[in-house]
């Protein structure tokens, strides 16, 4: 019995495990999406700033400078904008740059933030036919038997008889 229910937690978490590549496949292009979107944003932000002779730095401090609440509000939308985007292409980057096993470490990354939710909603499983969604599976397998194979040992530590240690008499 507890190796039937081993088995079963263990093609279960095979199962599960084997869908991360396509999550992560679906999360990087929605990331890139997003990046290039702002993309533009900023490069247009960028331009109009140097029309008026400015950097981008500057820009901003004419925003903040401004008593106009309106235009430091602007101001502020910019600069939380700017930000956004160098925090998403960073991590582009370093998930575009990953192997395998790392972007499976990257993951409370892709749980943690808008995009991930949002992909995690759209998701469609996906059968893994790849090298690296085998290998999630196989490792899904082995993990899922070994927990729950420990796991079920653990509960029936109780439940066990005790064998006593009769004394040998000589």
């Amino acid at each position: 019995m507890r190796k039937m229910i081993a088995s079963i937690g263990g093609i279960g978490l095979a199962v599960a495990l084997s869908q991360f590549p396509e999550y992560a496949q679906q999360y990087t292009q929605r990331l890139g999406g997003a990046v290039d979107e702002l993309a533009g944003i900023v490069a247009e932000f960028d331009r109009a700033a140097a029309e008026g002779g400015l950097d981008r730095t500057q820009a901003l401090q004419r925003f903040e400078q401004s008593s106009d609440s309106f235009l430091a509000g602007r101001g502020d939308a910019m600069a939380t904008t700017l930000s956004r985007y160098n925090q998403l292409s960073q991590t582009l980057t370093r998930i575009e740059g990953a192997s395998a096993l790392e972007r499976l470490q990257y993951l409370p990354d892709f749980m943690d933030s808008d995009i991930g939710a949002r992909t995690l909603e759209a998701f469609k499983p996906a059968v893994p036919v790849t090298l690296e969604g085998f290998a999630y599976a196989g490792g899904g397998l082995v993990a899922g038997y070994g927990l729950f194979s420990g796991l079920l040992g653990l509960l029936g530590l109780p439940l066990r008889r005790r064998h006593r240690i009769r004394p040998t008499r000589y």
